[in-house]
C-alpha cells in the first residue's frame, strides 16, 4: 500500500508538472518567457511547452477599461499576457495652454500597437503609465506653439505632429504609434461667448453683402429695362416720323400732280382759245381775297364785292374751264 501511495504521488506530481508546463497562447497575443530570472524566449500563438520549475512569464503592466457605476474607467494592474493587436487609449480631458495664452481643454485618442515584445517588457517599467504621460506632454508642447484659433482650425496638423513625435519616443520601446486623434476642443466660455458674436458679425455681413449684391442686380435689371423702354420708344416714334413724312411727301405729290393737272387744263384752254386767262386769273384772285377776309377768329361780318355778278361769273368761268377739261 505504501508503494502505491508513493507510485499515485509520483504521478500526480509528474502530471502536474506536465499540466504547469503546457502554455496555450491564443492568436495576437505573446507571452516573455524567463529562466531563471533571464530572458529565454517569446512564445508564439498555440501549443507551448515550458519547464514549470525553471520558466515563468514575465508580467507587465496591462491596462484594462472596465465599468464602474454605470461609468468607464480604466484599471492598471498586472499580466503576463501582452497583448498584440492595435490598442486604443482615450485620454482624460486635460487642461492646455496655448500660444496666445488661452487654457483650452482637449481630450486625445491614441492608437498604438506592440511589435516588440522583449522591449515593450525589458524597456520601460510601466508601458501604459509611460504612453499616456508622454502624450500629455507631447499634447502641451504641441498647442503651446499654436495660437487658439490655428488650434481650431488645424487638427490634422497637429494630429500630424503627435503622431510624428510619439512614434520617435515610443520606438525604443517596441510601440508603432499609428494614429493620434483630438476629440474635443473646448476653449473657454468667453472665447466661446466670443466666436459666437464674431460668427454672429460674419453671418450678418454676408447677409448684408448678399442684399447689396441683390438690389445691385435689381437696379441694374431695372436700368436695362427702362433702356430697352426708351429704345423701343425711340424706335416707334421714329417709325411715326417716317410714316408721318412718307404721309406729307405723299400729300404734296398728290398736290403737285393736282396743281400740275390744273395748269396744264388752263394751258390747253388757253391754246384753244375757249377760255379767258384774265377771267380765271381774277377769279382766283377774289377766292383769295375772300378767303383772307373770312380768315379771323373774331370776324363777323364778311364784305362781298360790289360787283357780285363778276364774281359769280368768273367762278362759272372756272367750272367751264374745268369741266371743258383738256381735248
Amino acid at each position: 500500500m505504501g508503494s502505491v501511495v508513493i507510485l499515485s504521488l509520483i504521478a500526480l506530481i509528474i502530471i502536474l508538472f506536465v499540466v504547469s508546463g503546457v502554455k496555450i497562447i491564443q492568436q495576437s497575443e505573446t507571452k516573455v518567457i524567463e529562466r531563471l530570472g533571464r530572458y529565454h524566449r517569446t512564445l508564439p500563438s498555440g501549443i507551448n511547452i515550458i519547464w514549470p520549475i525553471l520558466d515563468r512569464p514575465r508580467k507587465v503592466y496591462v491596462r484594462y477599461p472596465v465599468l464602474w457605476n454605470g461609468a468607464e474607467t480604466v484599471v492598471i494592474r498586472y499580466s503576463d499576457r501582452i497583448d498584440l493587436r492595435e490598442q486604443v487609449y482615450d485620454f482624460p480631458e486635460q487642461n492646455v495652454i496655448t500660444k496666445d495664452n488661452v487654457t483650452t481643454r482637449i481630450n486625445a485618442l491614441l492608437y498604438f500597437q506592440i511589435v516588440d515584445p522583449v522591449k515593450a517588457v525589458y524597456e520601460i517599467d510601466n508601458l501604459p503609465n509611460a504612453i499616456e504621460k508622454l502624450t500629455q506632454t507631447t499634447l502641451r508642447n504641441v498647442i503651446g506653439e499654436l495660437e487658439l484659433d490655428e488650434t481650431l482650425t488645424s487638427r490634422d496638423t497637429i494630429n500630424a505632429k503627435l503622431r510624428a513625435v510619439l512614434d520617435e519616443a515610443t520606438n525604443k520601446w517596441g510601440v508603432k504609434i499609428n494614429r493620434v486623434e483630438l476629440q474635443d476642443i473646448t476653449p473657454p466660455d468667453s472665447v466661446k461667448d466670443a466666436m459666437e458674436q464674431q460668427m454672429q458679425a460674419e453671418r450678418e455681413r454676408r447677409a448684408k453683402i448678399l442684399k447689396a449684391e441683390g438690389e445691385k442686380a435689381s437696379v441694374i435689371l431695372q436700368s436695362e429695362g427702362d433702356r430697352t423702354s426708351q429704345i423701343n420708344y425711340a424706335e416707334a416714334e421714329k417709325q411715326a416720323q417716317i410714316l408721318k413724312a412718307e404721309g406729307e411727301a405723299q400729300a404734296k405729290i398728290l398736290l403737285a400732280q393736282a396743281e400740275a393737272e390744273a395748269i396744264e387744263r388752263v394751258a390747253t384752254a388757253i391754246r384753244s382759245g375757249s377760255a379767258d386767262p384774265s377771267t380765271y386769273l381774277l377769279a382766283v384772285k377774289y377766292i383769295e381775297a375772300l378767303k383772307e377776309m373770312a380768315g379771323g377768329d373774331h370776324d363777323k361780318t364778311i364784305y362781298i364785292p360790289y360787283e357780285a355778278t363778276s364774281v359769280i361769273g368768273a367762278l362759272g368761268g372756272i367750272r367751264d374751264l374745268f369741266e371743258k377739261g383738256p381735248k
